[in-house]
């Protein structure tokens, strides 16, 4: 008889958000995998959960999740949590899921909080479509990139802060993105949570004030400016179709069109159809 994986949700901060059912599939698990069992024991002790815990985090993921796979597969159940929200987002766990699935394992998913969608709620900002981007790079020039990224989706974008580079990477945004409305979400759900909404150089001008900024941010940027452009479709048109009768490849003729006429390769995608 073969046990199964769960993964569960764990809340971000306010434990009254944890509910019966994740409790219950805790107290059924043999053994308990965390990215910090010191943390993790915090909220066990809590809702009184007894099993026993281990390190599972980005470090130890590649060597061990077979073996915890091999375990259920020998009929063990295994809970799966991080230390805030769903486990896998942006948190250890893919590649035990990956492997049980390729096992034929049962894999249970315990519904819990997703901070991303947390702070999109709350934002205002029109919630469809949106790309939940995970954090951002640490290198200024790799977060330009990023934001380049974030500019031509041309929708609601998602990500993860650190409050120490916080200021730096809404600088970042405000020159590739244009001064777009903005949400800050922090410490969500605990006593100190925060939302400063308003255009990214209004929130830059607040958080500068600051002396210290702490906590878990998540910002949820509205979609960036589309560009403007002095040509009309039927230029843009006609410049495609030259490109493409040339031989050049249709994304390559979408990006070179959209230099040109300065304009997202989106907003030329759209004039296309």
């Amino acid at each position: 008889m073969t046990g199964k994986l769960l993964i569960v949700g764990t809340p971000l901060g306010n434990l009254g958000d944890f509910p019966p059912r994740a409790i219950e599939a805790l107290k059924s698990a043999h053994l308990i995998l965390c990215e910090d069992t010191r943390h993790t024991r915090k909220l066990l002790t809590h809702f009184g959960i007894a099993q026993p815990t281990e390190r599972f985090d980005e470090h130890t993921e590649e060597a061990k999740a077979r073996a915890f796979a091999d375990r259920i597969a020998a009929g063990e159940t295994i809970a799966l949590v991080s230390d805030a929200g769903m486990p896998v987002i942006s948190d250890p766990g893919f590649r035990l899921v990956r492997v049980a699935r390729e096992l034929g394992l049962v894999v249970e998913p315990i519904p819990g909080p997703f901070a991303g969608v947390v702070a999109l709620v709350a934002s205002g900002i029109a919630p469809l479509p949106f790309t939940f981007l995970g954090f951002t790079p640490h290198r200024r020039g790799e977060r330009t990139d990023f934001y380049r990224t974030v500019a031509e989706l041309g929708h609601t974008a998602i990500v993860y802060e650190s409050p120490e580079r916080v200021v730096d990477s809404l600088e970042d945004a405000l020159a590739v993105l244009g001064d777009v409305e903005l949400t800050v979400g922090r410490e969500m759900t605990k006593l100190h949570e925060e939302f400063l909404s308003g255009t990214i150089s209004e929130v830059l001008a607040e958080l500068r004030s600051r002396q210290s900024i702490y906590g878990e941010i998540t910002l949820v940027f509205a979609a960036a400016h589309a560009a403007t452009s002095a040509a009309s479709p039927e230029e843009i048109a006609a410049e495609f179709e030259r490109l493409r009768a040339g031989g050049m490849r249709r994304n390559d003729a979408v990006k070179a069109v959209a230099e040109k006429f300065g304009m997202r390769k989106n907003d030329v995608y759209r004039m296309l159809l």
